[in-house]
């Protein structure tokens, strides 16, 4: 066998957005969220199934796995992997949407059913040492939680690190699963839960139509491309960086080595700038 990244966002959503295994996303949830007993979630809609993108004449679209279960909750779940500015604002906006549009002007707002937004990210987030945080609206003196409908809860991968041999319950195995499936070559033995072996069967390459590998790969690619769009602006802004001290020093007669020496700019790049001024 040979497992996807599950972090890659074809991958994703093949594993959590499949309709016809829906008990993948149901034992997902169930484990992250630690729900049992009446809590335990039954069954599941999923609102946005997968669907291979288009990858010919357009862009390829992220999408994020939303789903309804069998008593109205609603849940988001998105696989983050890189650190955006203003992620946490992003995130709240994106709730919010996603809140209001459940009605229409000239409904009732107890029609509004609870959001539980599941961030899976491949970055720290949280000051929270565990590598799952749960995030609700509570009264700060009594912890009274009169606000019901809005949660957040954080999955930060480099805060896991057990090793596959000392995994116990079923939420560090969809974890293990999460960060480290790419790296295997079989489905370990020691898992037993119908959901979590769906996964790793969906996540298996040797399964995948060619269009689903060219989509996954071109997905790589894309990232990629966009990582090294984001080093060649930090580059630049690095450069631009050093250039407005050089000037700064050169304003204030410093010579042309110790400015070389606090900016990393050679004596020629410096000469030219004061030859410019």
């Amino acid at each position: 066998m040979q497992f996807a990244d599950v972090k890659n966002d074809i991958a994703f959503r093949k594993v959590f957005g499949n309709e016809n295994r829906k008990e993948t996303l149901i034992s997902f949830l169930n484990a992250v969220l630690a729900f049992r007993g009446k809590q335990k979630i039954v069954a599941v809609k999923i609102m946005n199934p997968y669907q291979l993108p288009k990858l010919r004449g357009g862009k390829v679209s992220i999408i994020d796995v939303k789903a309804t279960d069998q008593i109205g909750r609603n849940y988001i779940v998105e696989m983050q992997v890189g650190e955006l500015d203003g992620f946490a604002k992003r995130v709240l906006y994106y709730f919010s949407k996603s809140y209001s549009e459940q009605i229409k002007r000239g409904d009732f707002y107890r029609k509004l059913n609870p959001i539980i937004f599941i961030g899976i990210l491949d970055f720290t987030f949280t000051i929270n040492a565990n590598y799952i945080s749960r995030h609700q609206i509570r009264d700060v003196e009594t912890h009274e939680q009169s606000l019901k409908d809005v949660e957040f809860n954080f999955i930060e991968l480099p805060k896991f690190n057990k090793e596959l041999h000392a995994l116990e319950t079923l939420t560090e195995k969809w974890i293990y699963f999460i960060k480290n499936a790419e790296n295997l070559d079989v489905i370990p033995d020691n898992i037993d839960d119908e959901g979590l072996k769906n996964a790793y069967e969906d996540a298996n390459k040797h399964t995948w139509t060619h269009e689903e590998l060219e989509a996954y790969d071109y997905v790589f690619m894309r990232e990629e491309d966009e990582r090294a769009k984001f080093d060649q602006a930090e580059k630049k802004g690095k450069a631009q960086e050093k250039i407005e001290i050089a000037k700064t020093m050169l304003a204030d007669g410093e010579t042309n080595e110790k400015i070389a020496k606090y900016t990393g700019l050679s004596l020629e790049e410096i000469e030219a700038l004061r030859g410019a001024l």
